[in-house]
């Protein structure tokens, strides 16, 4: 998803911050770090950084935007922006060195030149003695981004000449609004802001139909025990344990079923705009009359304590009878 300045400032503050000024003063450093989790924008703002960097028309540390420089680097082919990534399992000596001698030449649009290196952790020995080299004795107007989830894995002399910028995991309500403003709707975005903090991996759970029919299910067995019809169990049965059907999509369905319980907490505690569920908040409000906060906490408790037993390797279908039982209990 396309970042700007203002996208950053509102997940990433620290990080924008530093940049920022850095930019304004005209004093990049010549080696940047950017650590964090998976999905905290670090690839993005590297190339938003480049994009200032190389902008013909910056406004203050805002690249432009419309500037040749900037287009070609948003469509990934600006000739002086090189990216390395693993090839296969690794980063090879092989790649370092192709970008060393790529650096040995003057830059094609100006004399300026970026490379970013994502997964930097995946160096081999061989490509970081390599790129040690390259870090040691900088070219003037060069920037080099290293990317990596594990910046503990990385060489020691690396790390020390490198700027590092820690980028924190995403908020729930972040992961929100970026969900909604890619055209997620609303009930779909806050209750995925809180399955994940990787944007990534959220957008992919909003594309997927599974959840979709996942949420509706847990909603339908949640109505089920509230009403005490009897038809849990048999529901549990015969839709349940076929659509949740391996550990990971169980531990999803007991999560969906927590925070259903979670809103009627919320809204017994009068914090309604913390609901989740906001289409079913009427039957919700219902629900939270006729429960005792104890009650709910109770509820919330064995449905916790169901996922310790699905990881457990407790029979998955036997442990989902038990806890529709108990929840109809009270």
């Amino acid at each position: 998803m396309e970042k700007n300045w203002q996208d950053l400032a509102s997940y990433q503050p620290r990080v924008m911050k530093l940049l920022a000024n850095s930019i304004q003063k005209n004093r990049l450093a010549h080696a940047y770090l950017f650590e964090g989790k998976k999905g905290t924008g670090k690839k993005e703002i590297g190339f938003l950084l480049a994009k200032s960097f190389f902008c013909e028309n910056l406004h203050g540390f805002e690249p432009c935007e419309n500037c040749r420089n900037c287009k070609r680097i948003q469509s990934g082919n600006h000739p002086d922006v090189h990216l390395v990534e693993p090839d296969g399992l690794s980063i090879k000596k092989g790649q370092i060195q192709a970008l060393q001698e790529e650096f040995s030449k003057s830059g094609v649009e100006s004399n300026k030149k970026l490379y970013m290196i994502i997964h930097a952790d995946k160096m081999t020995v061989n490509a970081a003695n390599s790129l040690l080299k390259f870090l040691e004795e900088p070219n003037a107007n060069t920037i080099a981004i290293l990317i990596t989830e594990q910046y503990h894995k990385m060489l020691n002399t690396i790390l020390s000449r490198c700027q590092l910028l820690s980028f924190q995991p995403l908020q729930p309500k972040s992961i929100e609004e970026s969900l909604t403003q890619s055209g997620v709707p609303k009930q779909f975005a806050a209750l995925i802001a809180q399955l994940t903090n990787d944007q990534e991996a959220a957008l992919e759970i909003a594309q997927d139909d599974w959840f979709a029919q996942a949420r509706l299910k847990v909603i339908k067995l949640y109505e089920m025990v509230s009403e005490r019809n009897g038809q849990a169990p048999i529901f549990v049965h015969t839709e349940w344990m076929s659509h949740f059907n391996d550990k990971e999509k169980q531990d999803t369905g007991l999560d969906l079923l927590l925070y259903i319980y979670k809103d009627v907490l919320s809204i017994q505690l009068g914090m309604n705009e913390q609901v989740i569920f906001q289409d079913v908040i009427q039957k919700l409000k219902q629900h939270a009359l006729q429960m005792t906060q104890r009650s709910v906490t109770e509820k919330m408790t064995s449905i916790l304590e169901a996922k310790k037993r699905l990881h457990a390797n407790v029979n998955p279908q036997l442990m989902m009878e038990q806890l529709v039982l108990t929840l109809q209990e009270g």
